[in-house]
């Protein structure tokens, strides 16, 4: 039996429960809290659960398997491991961190900073009673068209500033003192955050049927390929696959790993969240239907909209306790915001100390920079506009091309059964070659179908209905410039060739 020898020193987690909690830190994010239970709700409710946990068994636990076991083998960020699978995809690792590194955590920074600007509204109600017209009118100060860009929102700015210190904070302690130990802070309160939410919700007036619509199953919606499409879009997104973070949080890994069992419990524990703080979100929805005389169909809403206009409405009709609620909130929200950008961020810094050799801080630190300035054009006033895009690209074209090149290049070029005999010599719980199947045809045959219908629908009406100019400028060419420099980057040459650092013999 070959033994794999080391000659590159790499960080280590301290404990088990440290790199569990950060993945589960980094998988469960904004969409956990405000999209899933929309997705369920708009779904077939508890039918929905079946398509749900289905893309979950078929795709999501088989890709995150690849992406810890790819890491733990190859020790490497992204870009390290797929330059071992081989050089010539190297780029694909690259691509992966710099789209998501300089496009995804710039936008998503925005949002958190929205999510503490309210945090700090919170304590005195202060979106007023009319928290549309707030949200867009007087906070955002939405302008008319992506190109009307104005000027920036001081408040969203200076709020983005103390996010990105946050996060430059965290990433700069390394993986133990950083990531480690603000995880073991930030995912134990998130979880006790979220329990008192639902909690408290689900005793209000009206909670049962807001429940119910939530849950009800609508068991002929499965015949809908809508429903089906939904269901691996969200299992494939909100488990940060093809981020590259995963790959670089499974090379802090001791050789000694379960990588199975962790691969399902993230998965898992994820999952259950989400479907958890939806009893809350959903709680409230119904409350404020009750209150308002108003069907729930009237007052639930998407994404933002449901996180910034109509839960704080709920919040201002609750009879008690309304502030703290809505302090606890979005102090969830934050957290939850935070524990994924910190595995962003760390993702490019390991990939950049992976090839350049550079030390942390000074990487971290410019990186973090760079970050912020790229953030502030989603702080001007056609902001909203320019995330909806960029979000739109980067997520339904970018990671899932990605996604489906990565079960490319280790299904059919590293070859599958390499990495899950490596896989099964650390781990108690053991692969077969249902795995093999899954990652060479199933998990790229499930991303094809995805692609294709997210690129019918776009050529059939422009996303959002926005200009074709404002389509190709800002998403599209967005994709091509980030797939451009991964290209660059990779033809540089290699401080220590990845496959040098591994010795087998």
């Amino acid at each position: 039996m070959s033994k794999d020898v080391f000659i590159h020193h790499r960080p280590q987690w301290k404990s088990h429960i440290g790199f569990l909690l950060a993945a589960i830190g980094s998988a469960i994010g904004l969409g956990n809290i405000w999209r899933f239970p929309y997705l369920c709700y708009k779904n077939g409710g508890g039918a929905f659960l079946i398509s749900y946990f289905t893309a979950l068994l078929i795709v999501g636990i088989p890709l995150m398997i690849l992406e810890i076991g790819l890491g733990h083998k190859m020790k490497g960020s992204a870009p390290a491991s797929m330059a071992v699978v081989s050089k010539k995809w190297e780029w694909l690792g690259w691509w992966q961190v710099i789209f998501v590194m300089f496009g995804i955590i710039m936008y998503y920074s925005v949002v958190i900073s929205w999510c503490l600007n309210y945090f700090f509204l919170s304590f005195n109600a202060g979106w007023t009673d009319n928290p549309n017209a707030f949200f867009f009118k007087q906070f955002l100060m939405l302008s008319d068209s992506p190109f009307n860009l104005r000027d920036f929102r001081m408040p969203i700015l200076f709020s983005l500033l103390g996010v990105w210190g946050m996060t430059w904070l965290i990433v700069f302690g390394g993986v133990q003192k950083g990531l480690e130990r603000a995880n073991k802070i930030f995912m134990p309160l998130l979880f006790v955050l979220t329990a008192v939410i639902v909690l408290w919700s689900i005793r209000l007036p009206g909670a049962k049927e807001g429940i119910m619509l939530y849950l009800r199953p609508d068991f002929p919606r499965l015949r809908e390929p809508g429903v089906w499409i939904d269901a691996f879009s969200q299992i494939f997104f909100t488990l940060s696959l093809g981020f590259g973070i995963m790959i670089a949080y499974a090379s802090y890994l001791p050789k000694k790993s379960q990588i199975v069992k962790d691969s399902f419990v993230i998965c898992i524990v994820n999952c259950l969240y989400s479907l958890f703080a939806g009893l809350g979100v959903f709680s409230v929805l119904g409350y404020m239907a009750g209150t308002s005389g108003k069907d729930i169909s009237e007052v639930v809403s998407d994404s933002i909209g449901l996180a910034f206009v109509a839960y704080p409405k709920a919040i201002s009709l609750l009879p008690h306790f309304s502030k703290l609620f809505g302090v606890m909130f979005f102090a969830t929200l934050v957290i939850a915001g935070l524990s994924s950008a910190i595995s962003i961020l760390e993702a490019f810094t390991s990939a950049i100390i992976d090839k350049f050799h550079y030390p942390r801080k000074v990487v971290v630190s410019v990186l973090s920079v760079i970050g912020f300035l790229g953030s502030i054009i989603f702080t001007t006033h056609a902001g909203l506009y320019w995330l909806d895009i960029v979000d739109h690209f980067l997520t339904q074209y970018g990671l899932v091309l990605a996604g489906i090149l990565e079960c490319i290049a280790v299904g059919w070029i590293f070859k599958t059964k390499r990495l899950r005999e490596h896989i099964n010599h650390f781990s108690d719980w053991k692969l077969n070659k249902w795995w093999d199947v899954s990652i060479r045809f199933i998990c790229p045959l499930v991303l094809i179908i995805l692609f294709i219908s997210s690129l019918v629908q776009e050529l059939a009406k422009p996303y959002g209905g926005y200009s074709w100019v404002a389509i190709i400028m800002i998403g599209r060419d967005w994709l091509i410039y980030t797939l451009f420099f991964a290209i660059i980057v990779a033809a540089h040459p290699w401080k220590v060739e990845p496959k040098d650092r591994i010795i087998n013999e």
